[in-house]
C-alpha cells in the first residue's frame, strides 16, 4: 500500500540531555564528543532523529535553558566543530539532528539583555518586557510588581532593576528574562539565528514553551488560586492572541522554500486539542506537532507536587481524546519521558519486581498509538527514579526553590521531599547508565550528579547483550512502526474506557487490524475485549513475555495481535 505522508509519521525521535549522556574528557559532564561516540547505540536502537537539549553557552542557571549566545556551543559540551562532527556522523547513520530552540526567554547574560538593561533609552530596551512599578506603590517593595503573576520557579515573575527603577518579566528564573515578541526586530533576529543553524546542517527544532511567546496586552493581574501567594498569569501568556501569526511567520521566514526534510515540534504547556489542531494543520504551516502535558498531569492535583495515585481510566481518557482530536487533522507527539518528567517505569509502572515487564508494556502502549514517539535517554533501558536521600541531593532549581518556599510556608519537610522524589525533574537527569563499571561508564571523573545506584543491574551493555531486554523490545517497537503501515497510519479506536487495569485499543488500515491489550497491574486479568478468545488464538505480532498466550494476561503483560479483516469501503 502506497501512503503519501510526511517522513516523520514513521520516525522515532530520541532525546539526549547532553550533560548526563556521555562524558568524553573526564570532567564529569556529558559532552558532544561523548554523544558522537555513542551514536552506534542509537543506530542499533533504530531511531531516526536525535533531539539535543540545549548545548549553547549558558550560565547554567536552568541547566542550559538560559542561553547567553544562540550561535555557539558552551565549552562544557565542546565546540562548534564538535557539533559539526556530530551532525556529520549522525547523518552518515541516517539520523537527523534537532536542536532545542529556547526563544521565549534568554539568559540575563545574553548581550541582547545586557544592552536592554543598560538604559531606559537603549535601542534594545523593548526587546524585553520592562514595566514601571504598580501605580501608588514603592518600587522594589513587595507587592509593587507590575502584575501579581507567579513564576514557574516560585516567587513573582517580575525582577526589580534598581539602576532603571523598572521591572523586567521572567516567567521562569530571574536569570531568564522574557523576550518581547511584539517587537519585529526580536522576531527577525530569532529567524536569522534559526536559518544559520539550518545552514550548518541541523534538521529542525524542538521549540521550548513556544506557546508563551505571545502575551495578551495590556498585561494584567491574574486570579489568585486558593492558598497561593501569587496570581495565575497563564491566561495572559498561554496561546496568546498572536501565537498563530508568529508561528506562521516563523515557518514562512525560516523553512518555506528551503530544500530538505525538517522537523518542528512545539512544546506547549496548557495547549488544548482544539488549539493543537490549528497548530499542526499542514495547510496552516505552523509546526509539525506539539508536546502537550495533559497525560503527564493525570496523577497530579492542584500542582505537580500534589501527587495522586494513577487512575488508568483517566490516563486512557486523556490520551484517547488526543488521538480522536487529531485523527483527521494534525499529528500527535507520543512521549512518557523527557528531561522534565520523572521516569515512567517508576511513575506508571512497577520499578520493583516487574520493572522489565512494565517498562516494555509502557513502551508498547505508547508506540502503538498514532503519532511520532519520543524516547528519552535511558528509557530504552528501563531506567528508574533515583533514591534521593535529602534536599541536598536535589540540584534542579525548580525542586530547590519549591522546597524552600513550601517549608517556609509551614509544609512538612518530609512530605515535600516525598513529592520531590516522585515528581522531581532530577529523576530524569541522573547520568546515563552504560555499563557496570564505576559511575556506570558515564565518566572517568566525578559525575556532576550522582549515578543511580542500580546501574550495576540497569545498564546498556547488559541490555544489548540480552535479547529479552527492554532495549531490544524498544528496537522491535521502532522496527514495527516502519514495517507495519497500520502502526503509523491506521485509525485508532479505544476500548474498555472504564476498565481500571486494562489498556486496550485497535488500529486499522485497509484489511489489517491490530489489537493492543495491556495489563497495568500485578495480578492476572482476563481482558473483556470483544472476540478476545479469537484474537488470542491468532497471530501475536509482539509481546513482552516470551510465552504469552491464552485468554488471560499475566501481571504487566502487553500483547499486540494482528488479523486480516474485510477492508473498509
Amino acid at each position: 500500500m502506497s501512503i503519501d505522508a510526511p517522513w516523520w509519521t514513521t520516525a522515532v525521535v530520541y532525546q539526549i540531555y547532553p550533560r548526563s549522556f556521555a562524558d568524553s574528557n573526564g570532567d564529569g559532564i556529558g559532552d558532544l564528543p561523548g554523544v558522537t561516540a555513542r551514536l552506534d547505540h542509537l543506530a542499533l536502537l533504530g531511531i531516526d532523529v536525535l533531539w539535543l537539549s540545549p548545548i549553547y553557552p549558558s550560565p547554567q542557571d536552568d541547566n542550559g535553558y538560559d542561553i547567553s549566545d544562540y550561535q555557539d556551543v558552551d565549552p562544557l559540551f565542546g565546540t562548534l566543530a564538535d557539533l559539526d562532527e556530530l551532525v556529520a556522523q549522525a547523518h552518515d547513520r541516517g539520523i537527523k539532528i534537532v536542536m532545542d530552540l529556547v526563544v521565549n526567554h534568554t539568559s540575563d547574560e545574553h548581550p541582547w539583555f545586557v544592552e536592554s538593561r543598560s538604559s531606559v533609552d537603549s535601542p534594545k530596551r523593548d526587546w524585553y518586557w520592562w514595566r514601571p512599578a504598580r501605580p501608588g506603590s514603592q518600587p522594589g517593595e513587595a507587592g509593587a510588581e507590575p502584575t501579581n503573576w507567579g513564576s514557574f520557579f516560585s516567587g513573582p515573575t517580575w525582577e526589580y532593576d534598581e539602576a532603571s527603577g523598572e521591572y523586567y518579566l521572567h516567567l521562569f528564573s530571574p536569570k531568564q528574562p522574557d523576550l518581547n515578541w511584539e517587537n519585529p526586530e526580536v522576531r527577525e533576529a530569532v529567524y536569522a539565528m534559526m536559518r544559520w543553524w539550518l545552514d550548518r546542517g541541523v534538521d529542525g527544532f524542538r521549540m521550548d514553551v513556544i506557546n508563551m511567546i505571545s502575551k495578551e496586552l495590556p498585561l494584567r493581574d491574574g486570579d489568585v488560586p486558593e492558598g497561593a501567594a501569587e496570581g495565575d498569569g497563564s491566561p495572559s501568556y498561554l496561546c496568546g492572541p498572536r501565537i498563530h501569526e508568529f508561528l506562521a511567520e516563523m515557518h514562512r521566514e525560516v523553512f518555506a522554500g528551503r530544500d530538505g526534510a525538517f522537523l518542528t515540534v512545539g512544546e506547549m504547556p496548557g495547549v488544548t486539542v482544539e488549539d493543537a489542531r490549528l497548530f499542526t494543520d499542514p495547510d496552516r504551516a505552523e509546526v509539525d506537532m506539539v508536546f502537550q502535558f495533559e497525560h503527564v498531569s493525570v496523577d497530579q492535583g492542584a500542582t505537580k507536587w500534589d501527587v495522586l495515585p494513577l487512575q488508568l481510566p483517566v490516563l486512557k481518557a486523556s490520551l484517547g481524546r488526543w488521538q480522536e482530536g487529531l485523527a483527521d487533522v494534525g499529528w500527535n507527539s507520543l512521549y512518557w519521558n523527557n528531561h522534565d518528567q520523572p521516569r515512567v517505569v517508576s511513575r506508571f509502572g512497577d520499578d520493583g519486581e516487574y520493572r522489565l515487564r512494565s517498562a516494555k508494556l509502557l513502551g508498547t502502549v505508547l508506540h502503538l498509538q498514532r503519532g511520532t514517539p519520543y524516547v528519552y535517554q535511558g528509557e530504552e533501558l528501563g531506567m528508574t527514579n533515583a533514591p534521593f536521600a535529602g534536599i541536598d541531593d536535589f540540584l534542579d532549581i525548580e525542586a530547590v526553590n519549591h522546597f524552600r518556599v513550601a517549608t517556609g510556608l509551614g509544609a512538612d519537610p518530609a512530605e515535600v521531599l516525598g513529592a520531590l522524589r516522585t515528581m522531581g525533574r532530577d529523576n530524569a537527569r541522573t547520568p546515563m547508565q552504560w555499563d557496570e563499571t564505576l559511575h556506570a561508564g558515564f565518566t572517568d571523573g566525578e559525575p556532576w550528579m550522582a549515578v543511580n545506584p542500580n546501574y550495576t543491574e540497569v545498564n546498556a551493555e547488559a541490555a544489548v547483550a540480552d535479547p529479552d531486554s527492554v532495549f531490544h523490545h524498544y528496537r522491535r517497537l521502532i522496527e514495527l512502526r516502519k514495517t507495519e503501515p497500520a502502526v503509523a497510519h491506521g485509525d485508532l479506536t479505544m476500548l474498555l474506557a472504564d476498565d481500571p487495569v486494562v489498556y486496550a485499543f485497535t488500529r486499522r488500515l485497509g484489511d489489517t487490524e491490530l489489537l493492543v491489550v495491556a495489563n497495568f497491574s500485578g495480578d492476572p486479568v482476563k481482558p473483556e475485549v470483544p472476540e478476545y478468545a479469537e484474537w488470542a488464538t491468532g497471530e501475536l505480532l509482539l509481546g513482552n513475555l516470551t510465552n504469552g498466550s491464552g485468554p488471560e494476561l499475566a501481571p504487566w503483560e502487553a500483547r499486540v495481535h494482528r488479523r486480516k479483516v474485510a477492508a473498509l469501503s
